[in-house]
């Protein structure tokens, strides 16, 4: 059993829930690991077609755990040649990122540093009324992490991403919304519920097939660099796609309009081709 998480599947909704309440949740090396083993098993079941993320008690992640003073922020790995740097929210992020389900952050109470970063690589937010976030990096003496220099300006643009990165304020749930990082606001007894409303209208809607690839192409269009690329990868995808069974599933529901019934899955169906890019190796 997890220490620092419970994970239950209803509906086609995977939720993982950081299980720290004690410590408003926060991620240690522990969290770190078993949230990997989390989105294994997810990316895994075909019964999942989509994830929240949320926690348990008043926060969803207040942060790296800093009982370990300035140690915190010294994470090594051993790639062959001994210990090198490496740090555990990117590789986190960098999980989440490769996804094959999309995943929804219920955001119920304060998310500063990695608790924030980390759902940057997310497909949704959601925000609880009266909590906070923070890119509190700088102000710990320290710089962004979880891959955030990457993933907050593509989500709210550079001055926004600046101005929350260099000033280290943590802001109310009011700046996010206004800023784009989060697509709204509820109270926070109901975040999980929409969270999850959002999730099973994914499950319902959309071949599962269809919802891996369509994640991938948007989120790695963000780095393309001619709308040329997005439209040779979109034509080898829409031929490929449209040849299979739920292309044809999807439009005879449409036209008796009556719900699809989808037939393939990720992990028996997805084109030959997919991924058509590696994560590049981790050198320091």
């Amino acid at each position: 059993m997890p220490e620092t998480l419970t994970y239950a599947i209803a509906d086609g909704v995977a939720t993982i829930t950081l299980n720290r309440p004690d410590r408003l949740n926060a991620f240690n090396r522990t969290m770190f690991g078993e949230l990997l083993e989390a989105f294994d098993e997810t990316d895994a079941d075909d019964a999942v077609r989509a994830v929240v993320v949320t926690g348990a008690g008043r926060a969803f992640c207040a942060g790296a755990d800093l009982g370990g003073g300035a140690k915190t922020f010294r994470s090594t790995v051993d790639i062959g040649d001994g210990p090198v740097p490496r740090d555990t929210g990117g590789e986190l992020v960098l999980r989440i990122f490769r996804s094959l389900k999309p995943v929804i952050a219920a955001i119920n109470g304060p998310a500063v540093g990695v608790g924030a970063s980390m759902t940057l690589p997310m497909d949704i937010r959601v925000l609880a009324e009266g909590a906070k976030v923070g890119f509190v990096y700088a102000a710990r003496g320290i710089v962004p992490d979880g891959a955030a220099s990457w993933f907050l300006p593509r989500i709210v643009g550079i001055s926004q991403a600046l101005e929350w990165c260099l000033t280290g304020r943590v802001f109310p749930a009011t700046e996010a919304l206004e800023g784009g990082l989060v697509r709204s606001l509820h109270p926070a007894d109901e975040v999980l519920s929409v969270a999850t409303g959002l999730a099973r209208e994914i499950a319902t809607n959309v071949a599962p097939v269809s919802a891996v690839i369509t994640r991938q192409l948007l989120w790695q269009m963000l780095g393309a660099g001619h709308p040329m690329d997005a439209h040779r990868i979109d034509s080898r995808a829409i031929y490929d796609t449209g040849r299979m069974a739920d292309a044809a599933e999807g439009v005879t529901a449409f036209l008796e309009k009556r719900p699809a019934r989808w037939s393939l899955t990720p992990n028996n169906d997805l084109p030959d081709w997919f991924p058509w890019q590696s994560e590049p190796p981790y050198r320091p």
